[in-house]
């Protein structure tokens, strides 16, 4: 069985769960909003437009090569927003330089946009050949070629496990561990194409084998090892961890917060820390399950497969 027809047209980014996060977020006009994740605004705009002319919003993005097309389309809304090159771990700081304590709303989207992947320059995509990069700052950190180059073998096992859910992890580590020895792996279609070697025992030039179970979304076989990848290089779990511990400090009485995950460990991390608040009194009210996209979004926008979205209401 061959890969259906890419979903989301090249160049175009589809925002995930954008229906569920006006919903649960029910921007008012006036209200200040922090997008952590800004991207390409694709949340950003329709939320800058529920706050209006009295309001304001922050966007922040670790890739800085995001903030171009994001301001863009926010300046053609026509209301206040301000943009920042910043991680979102260091939310108290960046709200302390627009002077301000705390914010009415706050959404993370997290991993990566379509715009990301299109860019084979960038090294995110697994069937796009470029440099194995994956870095979303790419003024700073080592590459995915880096850290192939040096990490161990129990160490790379142990992250395509814990970050990539990946089942053949072992033989995958074991893999890139005997091929770069014989020549350094540069390149996304190099780690692609042994990834494939390694699990099929072959190269596949015409698509890819698909478990009937297991595979049902058409995974290829290196996806999961380039999420494990990226959310290394990335440090996107710490991160994560970070903004969970200042979230509730960042939102004022009242205020909502979302965060949508694409990972297993993501939304554990997301589901411990809002059940944690609800218990210490920092949130009034959580969602109790993730809102899932429906089956006509997971069509439409791929990315939204396996996306989940959490909230949280700080205590008034």
């Amino acid at each position: 069985m061959r890969r259906g027809k890419r979903s989301t047209p090249v160049g175009e980014h589809r925002p995930v769960l954008l229906e569920g996060v006006l919903t649960v977020l029910d921007p008012k006009p006036g209200q200040v909003v922090v997008d952590c994740t800004v991207g390409w605004a694709g949340h950003a705009v329709k939320l800058l437009r529920r706050i209006g002319p009295d309001g304001h919003l922050i966007g922040l993005d670790l890739d800085g090569e995001n903030l171009p097309g994001a301001r863009e389309r926010l300046t053609a809304v026509g209301y206040s927003f301000a943009l920042h090159q910043r991680n979102f771990a260091g939310l108290p700081a960046i709200l302390a330089a627009e002077g301000l304590e705390a914010v009415d709303a706050i959404i993370a989207d997290l991993g990566m946009s379509s715009m990301q992947v299109d860019d084979p320059e960038r090294g995110f995509s697994y069937v796009r050949d470029g440099p194995l990069d994956l870095r979303m700052d790419r003024s700073r950190g080592q590459t995915a070629a880096q850290l192939l180059a040096t990490i161990s073998e129990s160490d790379l096992r142990q992250a395509l496990e814990g970050l990539g859910d990946e089942p053949e992890a072992t033989r995958i580590a074991a893999g890139i561990v005997a091929a770069r020895q014989l020549e350094p792996i540069q390149r996304t279609g190099d780690l692609s194409r042994l990834i494939m070697k390694t699990i099929h025992g072959r190269e596949e030039k015409h698509g890819w084998r698909l478990h009937p179970a297991r595979n049902r979304w058409h995974i290829h076989p290196a996806a999961r090892t380039f999420q494990a990848l990226r959310i290394l290089i990335n440090r996107e779990l710490a991160n994560l961890e970070q903004l969970l511990r200042v979230l509730p400090t960042c939102l004022v009485p009242g205020g909502k917060a979302v965060i949508i995950s694409f990972h297993s460990g993501e939304d554990r991390l997301v589901k411990t820390a809002f059940r944690a608040g609800l218990r210490s009194g920092n949130y009034s009210n959580i969602s109790q399950e993730p809102l899932l996209a429906s089956w006509r979004e997971r069509a439409d926008n791929p990315r939204s497969r396996s996306a989940k979205l959490r909230w949280a209401q700080k205590v008034v």
